[in-house]
């Protein structure tokens, strides 16, 4: 790197006048994406992109999973994802969903694979298509089917007969069904990049002799798949030729080591929107000016040109599919929120830095490449051809301004921030500006569930004779084995017998492998203890108990909150009760673990389907009476379908923990009594998809397991009504206004416009203004302010107003840097 600014102009003057060592063969982008027909040819690569019909191209991805939303909404997704800026739709396959028993397969509802990339096409953008087949995801089993576990000899992810035929077979049935199709690119259709197995270098060492085999026959399998397309493996930096190796993670243009080759192009294929959020943790947002820097950093650091996000649209775990200890709400922090709102600023700033990024697609694809250094935290990134140039001016000071000259030019670097320069000269975009408008979600209650007479409650019966008996012995059975990730509940039965022949009060001791346990002695609750994320180890609940004289029945629920996602030898992981004993006073506790012990699998709700319309009809309920707050009681009751086309969420912040579902449809686990460190609840408002719903009345059931208050449940409907945007008169004007001066843009969600203007102040407001009142007003403020802006929005979805004296009846304070500041809300 050369050193100063003086040298560094120089070098940038003299880059103008390079000519790029490759030629240009530019369609238009509808040439490149073709019209559906086919005919075009294979999807390539060299050590700068993909290449589509002869062109390189500059590609931003978006991860949004299929099942993971109701294919009612898919359209509308993926509309705000293009809009957004992004060129590909990138998902996983989930194996486990295709193909829950084995040979029996399943492409309906959520599930619809080949529907979702035909939306996908239809809408003119690209796919990115992960077939791991393992995928982790936070998805149970990391996708894996639960029934490969039971395969004789079988070795998940290694140099393993059994594992590589049952991978092979599925692997080959989505790609044929891909190809049946006609979905992949050079058939006309829209999958332009593949990927076979996932993160596998983390866990590659565990398998010693028989990892790098697997490597070699996983990418060798694909290839010989001939779709027509590249294929890559994320985070394997020794992929083998010619599978690209890709990075995962927050800062890519940091950590990867690159492409393993000169000739294959720099991919991020996971850049993480936030952090998927677990049961008993706070949720970690990333602020949109952290993840555009990063994306900046990447494409000039690393030569990048495929970035995507992960994920840019998260949705719902539904029923039981998320892995350990994680949330229903999947990366709710997204660009597109759960329930597929535009989640600002996050979503316009990077709409913003892809428009900039694409107005310099030519040099960054074509140009050659050099680096300044302008001091200890700042540096510079030049692309340029003969007739074009673009640059990247980095400053990794997080607190400090830093001033700088490029070329004939003097750049203000704000702190954690990266300029980019159009022809190296004009200034387009700043990673750390954001003029984007804020939101601010709300929910509405439209229904509330406080009418006891409409609950109906059903007891779990505490077995103490199963009802359904899967082992009978002296033994402990292992709960996954039991189960088979039917159900996250078994119970473990015994029988201990009391004589009176001491004193003192006895102690139950039990040490389990589960996320949670619940005992209970002769059908009366002991008590529950429970796991964490973070501390993934047993759990051991000791509790006081009293008991009869002669036979005493034992009853222990054993919970999972999700089976596991990742690591080695996932198929001998072991989970349930290990020891059981009963202790009394200083005595040596006595050892249940080799009584004669019964399981029984599942609840007997659940067995019965009483959550069903059919199932609810045979069961006997009856009214809440004094139930409430009771372990293991089944709630019903029905609510009626919000008008409007709002997402649905029911607050289950009085309940504790247990799972829901809406006529039948399980809308995933809940767990509002694991409270995080902020002493919230990870998650208590719960998605309701409005596809689940019926005309009129639904029926709503939940299994509580600890205790709760239904009474305190309502329905709501989740909407943006508050809205902020505020804006400097030096910043740099968005790319996508007509308008060439700095303006306020403001926009209200589909079928919302504004209905009032709570502050408007151009002037010196307060910088985060994101109340309302006169006391966010500065020392200098335009009088006509809120008049201009409610003339400017009242009664729109969207209103642009120019930030420029003239605009507001002239200079209220001139020598004073003025800013206009709007807070307004959507209705």
């Amino acid at each position: 790197m050369t050193g100063g600014a003086t040298v560094a102009g120089v070098v940038v003057l003299a880059a103008l006048a390079v000519v790029a060592a490759a030629g240009r063969d530019w369609g238009t982008e509808e040439e490149d994406r073709g019209n559906g027909t086919a005919g075009r040819g294979e999807v390539t690569y060299d050590g700068r992109a993909l290449i589509l019909d002869g062109a390189r191209r500059m590609l931003f991805s978006g991860d949004m999973h299929y099942p993971r939303s109701t294919p009612q909404i898919w359209p509308g997704l993926i509309a705000k994802a293009k809009k957004g800026g992004l060129d590909v739709i990138q998902t996983y396959v989930f194996w486990n969903a295709h193909e829950p028993v084995q040979g029996q397969y399943n492409f309906e509802g959520r599930y619809d694979l080949v529907k979702f990339i035909r939306e996908i096409h239809s809408q003119g953008l690209y796919v990115s298509l992960r077939i791991g087949p393992f995928i982790e995801s936070e998805w149970k089993y990391g996708g894996l089917p639960f029934w490969l576990r039971d395969i004789p000899n079988i070795t998940f992810r290694s140099d393993n007969e059994p594992f590589k035929r049952h991978m092979q077979k599925f692997v080959t049935k989505i790609v044929n069904l891909m190809k049946d199709e006609r979905l992949f690119y050079p058939q006309g259709g829209p999958i332009i990049i593949s990927q076979i197995e996932n993160e596998y270098k983390l866990v590659e060492a565990a398998f010693h002799s028989k990892g790098p085999p697997y490597v070699q026959w996983a990418a060798a399998m694909a290839v010989n798949l001939q779709t027509g397309v590249p294929w890559m493996m994320c985070k394997q930096d020794d992929a083998p030729h010619p599978i690209i190796n890709t990075c995962n993670g927050l800062i890519c243009g940091e950590t990867f080591l690159g492409p393993n080759s000169p000739n294959k192009p720099a991919l991020w294929t996971e850049n993480w929107t936030s952090r998927y959020p677990v049961y008993g943790q706070d949720q970690r947002y990333r602020s949109a000016a952290d993840l555009a820097f990063a994306v900046a950093l990447f494409i000039a650091r690393k030569k990048g040109s495929f970035v995507n996000y992960y994920m840019y649209h998260g949705g719902t775990n539904f029923g039981r599919f998320a892995s350990s200890y994680v949330t229903t709400s999947y990366y709710d922090g997204a660009p597109l929120d759960e329930y597929g709102l535009i989640w600002q600023p996050t979503w316009a700033h990077l709409r913003e830095l892809h428009a900039a990024v694409k107005q310099s697609a030519e040099p960054l694809l074509w140009g050659e490449y050099s680096n300044h250094s302008f001091g200890p935290q700042q540096e510079g990134h030049v692309f340029a051809t003969e007739s074009e140039c673009v640059a990247f001016l980095v400053n990794f000071d997080k607190h400090r301004v830093s001033t700088i000259q490029f070329g004939e030019e003097v750049f203000q670097l704000a702190p954690k921030s990266i300029s980019i320069l159009s022809q190296c000269r004009e200034l387009v975009f700043q990673t750390g500006q954001i003029n984007a408008q804020h939101g601010l979600r709300t929910a509405q209650v439209v229904q509330s569930l406080n009418h006891v007479d409409r609950w109906k409650i059903f007891r779990e019966p505490i077995p103490t004779i199963p009802g359904k008996i899967s082992n009978v012995g002296n033994q402990l059975c292992e709960h996954l084995s039991t189960t088979k990730d039917e159900t996250d509940y078994p119970w473990y039965l015994t029988a201990y017998n009391s004589r009176r022949n001491g004193n003192g009060q006895l102690v139950l001791i039990i040490e389990a492998h589960a996320h949670m346990l619940h005992a209970f002695i002769n059908n009366n609750y002991v008590g529950s203890v429970h796991g964490s994320h973070d501390k993934p180890g047993n759990i051991i609940l000791q509790a006081p108990i009293s008991v009869r004289e002669g036979r005493n029945f034992i009853s222990l629920l054993c919970v999972m909150v999700g089976s596991p996602d990742s690591g080695a030898y996932m198929e001998r992981r072991s989970f349930g009760v290990l020891r059981v004993s009963i202790k009394r006073r200083q005595q040596k506790p006595h050892s249940m673990n080799n009584e004669h012990w019964k399981h029984q699998v599942g609840l007997s709700g659940e067995t019965n389907k009483i959550y069903t319309y059919e199932g609810s009809s045979r069961a006997e309920w009856t009214t809440i009476d004094k139930s409430m707050h009771l372990p293991l009681i089944w709630y019903k009751t029905t609510f009626d379908t919000p008008w409007g086309n709002d997402p649905v969420t029911l607050n289950l912040s009085s309940m504790r923990k247990g799972e829901v579902w809406i006529n039948g449809e399980s809308i995933g686990r809940y767990w509002v009594s694991f409270k995080t460190p902020s002493g919230q609840p990870s998650q208590s408002m719960y998605h309701i998809p409005r596809f689940f719903l019926k005309t009129g009345e639904n029926l709503l059931v939940l299994m509580e397991e600890i205790g709760g208050d239904p009474l305190q449940i309502t329905v709501n409907t989740m909407s943006v009504t508050r809205i902020y945007g505020s804006v400097s008169e030096f910043s740099t004007p968005s790319l996508l206004s007509r308008d060439n001066h700095p303006a306020v843009h403001l926009r209200c969600q589909k079928g919302k416009h504004i209905t009032d203007v709570e502050f408007a102040s151009y002037g010196n407001p307060v910088e985060d203004c994101r109340g309302s009142g006169r006391s966010c007003q500065g020392s200098c403020h335009a009088e006509m302010s809120e008049f201009i802006v409610k003339n400017a929005c009242l009664g729109r979805r969207k209103c642009v107003v120019p930030v420029r004296a003239a605009k507001f009846g002239g200079d209220p304070c001139p020598g004073i840097p003025k800013s206009l500041s709007v807070v307004a809300i959507c209705g």
